[in-house]
């Protein structure tokens, strides 16, 4: 990466994004970091120290509003999407409002991001897109997230030759330590080390993922100007076990 690359993250108020943001920032990058709380967005902003960040609220569902965003950002050199909102439970029981908020935010929310910031990502450019494990292993009350998951991965190899020579690719993480895990029903610190030490122990890696792993993939895909229409799993071996 460049200095002063200028790399949109949405979903960059937390989590994977948060790391993202952070590690551009570090390699002399302009970030703006988008997603849907102006408060989370304001709080992370102040935890990256505001020098060379800027904020933007957007729904990435909403196509208008994805539209909004990009004519405010301008031209940019990548676009990296961490944003979802997926639904998990019994597939009788999953409901249509549900099912539908989780394919604007991880299937639509990204077609409209690339429709709309195609045309101003400077050549040399890359779109990152994060889907997940669930793609490969799926699991009993993740039937939403294995086909929007496949669903995206399918999304970005067709981008890869619509939009070439755009750079296309996506990261498929694993488990991995996130604050969404802190915000989980009954999720003490006891709990949650009990839980990610036992996810750990059926891992080829003898370990959950970190944000770090996965902003780091996301920055080789951002760099590697020979890699598009790739799906970089990041999982710890999950897929083979």
């Amino acid at each position: 990466m460049k200095k002063n690359e200028r790399v949109v993250v949405i979903g960059g108020s937390s989590g994977m994004g948060f790391e993202i943001a952070k590690m551009a920032l570090a390699k002399g990058a302009e970030v703006v970091i988008a997603g849907r709380s102006i408060q989370r967005l304001e709080a992370a902003c102040v935890a990256l120290g505001e020098n060379g960040v800027e904020i933007a609220v957007v729904d990435i569902g909403q196509q208008s509003e994805v539209a909004a965003l990009f004519k405010l950002v301008g031209q940019l050199d990548h676009l990296v999407v961490t944003a979802a909102d997926l639904s998990y439970g019994p597939v009788t029981e999953l409901k249509e409002s549900d099912l539908m908020r989780a394919v604007r935010s991880k299937l639509l929310g990204p077609l409209f991001a690339a429709q709309e910031s195609a045309s101003r990502i400077r050549p040399g450019g890359s779109i990152t897109f994060t889907s997940g494990i669930a793609a490969r292993r799926p699991m009993r009350g993740g039937a939403a997230a294995a086909a929007i998951n496949s669903g995206l991965e399918g999304l970005a190899r067709s981008l890869a030759i619509e939009l070439a020579p755009l750079r296309v690719n996506v990261v498929s993480p694993g488990w991995t330590d996130t604050p969404i895990w802190d915000g989980m029903t009954g999720m003490t610190e006891d709990r949650k080390h009990e839980v990610h030490s036992s996810m750990a122990a059926r891992l080829p890696s003898g370990r959950i993922g970190r944000v770090e792993d996965i902003a780091e993939a996301v920055f080789f895909l951002m760099k590697n100007g020979f890699v598009t229409g790739t799906v970089l799993d990041v999982d710890g071996g999950h897929r083979l076990v």
